[in-house]
């Protein structure tokens, strides 16, 4: 499998989280252009771009957790400490599977490239 994907796991509740909003940039320049927006399924994962609308260069990913966290019935600051999470990473190779995971809480996150 070839592309762009992501797999969102809510470490506070120790399960995928399902039903986040997405947005997928390409970087063209010093802009960045929407490409497009999805939201995870009940497995936390969304495939984002197909290998043929993969190109090389920068991305952006942006993740509304915030929102997934309010839903959630965790106790969360208004506003929340952490609203949109962004990844900002460059594909260097459409040939290859380019998977970006996220790991968070409503305090903090982390993410990988994964395989």
């Amino acid at each position: 499998m070839s592309g762009l994907t992501t797999h969102i796991l809510d470490q506070a509740a120790g399960k995928p989280a399902a039903g986040v909003a997405v947005r997928v940039s390409r970087r063209e320049g010093a802009e960045l252009s929407l490409v497009a927006e999805f939201r995870t399924d009940a497995d936390g994962r969304a495939r984002l771009l197909a290998v043929e609308d993969l190109k090389v260069g920068g991305y952006r990913l942006e993740f509304a957790i915030g929102e997934h966290f309010k839903a959630s019935g965790l106790p969360v600051t208004d506003p929340p400490f952490l609203d949109v999470v962004v990844i900002d990473f460059a594909v260097s190779n459409v040939e290859q599977h380019w998977h970006v995971p996220l790991l968070v809480s409503p305090y903090g996150y982390s993410t990988y490239r994964g395989s």
